[in-house]
C-alpha cells in the first residue's frame, strides 16, 4: 500500500525507488545515501511524516542521496539493516553502513542525531541473498553451502 506522499518522494523528486536486485550497484557508487524504509503507511501513520521531512533533510545535507526501498523488499532488507520500527531511515557511505534514525523525529533531533551518523566509520554488511528465479527463494553456491 502507498500513498500519494510517498509516491511524490519517487514521481515528483525523482529519488529512486530501490529493490534488492538494484540496491548494491545503487549505493554503492553514492558517497552518502539515505534509505527510506516506509513500511506500510495505514499500520505506519508516521511515514507520511518522514515522507515530508525526508526532502528537507536532503536539502539540509546535500550530500546525501536518497532513495526509497521496494515495499516487498522492505522486510527482507530490514534484517540487513538491523533496525527494528517503522517507518526508518537507513544512512550508507558508498554503500557501507553507518547507522540509522526510527520513527518520526523533530526537526532538531535530525539536524542533531544525522551529522554523528555521517561522520561514523562505516560497516561492511553480509551480501545480500541471490533469489531463485523459480520460486524467489534465496540460494547459495555452492561453496557457500559446505561452509559451517
Amino acid at each position: 500500500m502507498s500513498h500519494p506522499l510517498i509516491e511524490r518522494l519517487t514521481a515528483t523528486l525523482g529519488y529512486p525507488l530501490l529493490d534488492a536486485a538494484g540496491l548494491d550497484r545503487q549505493v554503492q557508487a553514492q558517497p552518502f545515501s539515505v534509505l527510506f524504509f516506509a513500511g506500510d503507511p495505514k499500520r505506519f501513520p508516521e511515514s507520511l511524516d518522514v515522507a515530508v521531512i525526508l526532502p528537507e533533510l536532503v536539502k539540509a545535507f546535500p550530500q546525501l542521496a536518497p532513495a526509497l526501498i521496494a515495499g516487498e523488499d522492505e522486510a527482507g532488507l530490514q534484517g540487513r539493516y538491523g533496525f527494528s520500527v517503522w517507518p526508518s531511515l537507513v544512512f550508507l557511505k558508498e554503500g557501507r553502513f553507518l547507522g540509522s534514525l526510527s520513527r518520526v523525529l523533530n526537526w532538531g533531533e535530525y539536524l542533531e542525531r544525522i551529522p554523528p551518523i555521517l561522520a561514523g566509520t562505516p560497516q561492511d554488511l553480509p551480501p545480500l541473498p541471490v533469489l531463485s528465479p523459480e520460486r524467489g527463494a534465496p540460494t547459495c553456491s555452492p561453496t557457500e553451502a559446505s561452509q559451517p
